[in-house]
């Protein structure tokens, strides 16, 4: 009787779980923590941290794995209200530091409202494609873009490019699944080029640096130069098969900034070469095909948009973080995902992974 209770236990925990995204998830972090071993060999109480954000992340992506899609698509509404309130009272009441107004302190804990506009943007846009998606018109896509702007209107004042850049493709990403015409979107390309000038103008003087850095980082060397000319030497000394683990000396002997975070990519790259890169690559790639094979085969239009965006906003993450770390684009803080340090991030992407079972889960419901 024990045996068989226990049997159901185990039954009733792995349940939720789809199994081919958690082996892809797992050799993500796998991977991750022998090169955290490395970036982060001169903090060893860093990689206890690592380990306990990583047990918080598989416990939160479990969790809304649990959560059946009618669930969900109930919480869109009111996860969004929450989320535009608490980055209103950001830009009133939150705490200022290096600058910017990104945090604010609840009392209990210290929250930072943006992360939650990464999962809460797509869900508010997928549950309002849902409700009309039988009546679907143009007026439509124009009130999906005026819910995407608010929120990142807000988030681009604190100031935070980085997140506001994700959180502008997580929702767009919704909106073109949503069957955005063509003709819109050359039109908003369109009309972004023109703006160009005029968005220069509006960028705080740090955002226009790091611009003028990534064409000339020689014009400052020492200065504003230094993280992406440390990074390009780091990733291209690697090689092909790389200077070995714990030898690479870009990170090592300190010419690297944070080199467990942002720029992790480029301590892999020193110490694992194009193969290492290569390895990881491949990784993103099963972990974004099974989730857009997931979205493909979801029984609600709610699901599909959900678990699509989601999947490309996994994308949106690796594309910013390694063209920024290779000095292709602008750095602006996107972490690399699953793989760089940071408990917000790591959790942030796991809820994001939790949705995908979640979607994955209410599909064999369907089916059974």
């Amino acid at each position: 009787m024990l045996s068989e209770n226990i049997a159901a236990l185990v039954r009733r925990v792995l349940a939720p779980i789809d199994f081919p995204l958690l082996a892809i998830l797992g050799l993500l972090m796998a991977y991750a923590l022998v090169v955290q071993l490395s970036a982060s060999s001169d903090a060893p109480a860093r990689i206890n941290a690592h380990l306990l954000n990583v047990a918080v992340a598989l416990a939160v992506m479990w969790i809304l794995a649990s959560v059946p899609l009618a669930r969900l698509m109930n919480l869109a509404v009111p996860l969004y209200v929450v989320g535009l309130l608490l980055l209103v009272a950001t830009a009133l009441f939150g705490d200022i530091s290096k600058g910017a107004r990104r945090w604010l302190n609840l009392g209990v804990i210290r929250v930072q409202p943006s992360e939650v506009m990464k999962i809460a943007m797509p869900m508010m846009l997928a549950w309002y494609f849902h409700q009309r998606e039988e009546t679907l018109r143009v007026a439509d896509y124009m009130v999906a873009a005026l819910l995407l702007l608010m929120p990142v209107a807000l988030i681009v004042r604190q100031p935070d490019l980085g997140t506001a850049i994700l959180v502008v493709a997580a929702g767009f990403f919704v909106i073109f699944f949503a069957g955005l015409p063509w003709k819109f979107i050359l039109g908003m390309f369109a009309a972004a080029a023109a703006a160009a000038p005029f968005a220069w103008s509006m960028l705080h003087d740090y955002q226009r640096q790091r611009i003028l850095t990534l064409i000339d980082p020689e014009a400052d060397p020492l200065g504003k130069g230094f993280h992406i000319i440390q990074s390009t030497i780091a990733v291209g000394s690697g090689g092909i098969f790389g200077k070995g683990w714990l030898n690479g000396t870009q990170a090592h002997l300190e010419f690297l900034p944070e080199r467990h975070t942002d720029f992790v990519l480029a301590v892999l790259s020193e110490e694992f070469g194009l193969i290492g890169i290569s390895v990881l690559i491949a990784l993103y790639a099963l972990l974004i095909g099974r989730g857009m094979l997931i979205a493909s085969s979801a029984p609600t239009m709610f699901a599909r948009l959900l678990a699509g965006s989601i999947t490309l906003t996994f994308f949106t993450y690796v594309f910013v973080n390694m063209g920024m770390v290779t000095g292709i684009l602008p750095v602006v803080g996107v972490p690399l995902p699953f793989v760089s340090y940071g408990g917000t991030a790591l959790v942030t992407l796991s809820l994001g992974v939790g949705i995908l079972m979640s979607v994955q889960r209410g599909r064999q419901f369907v089916q059974t």
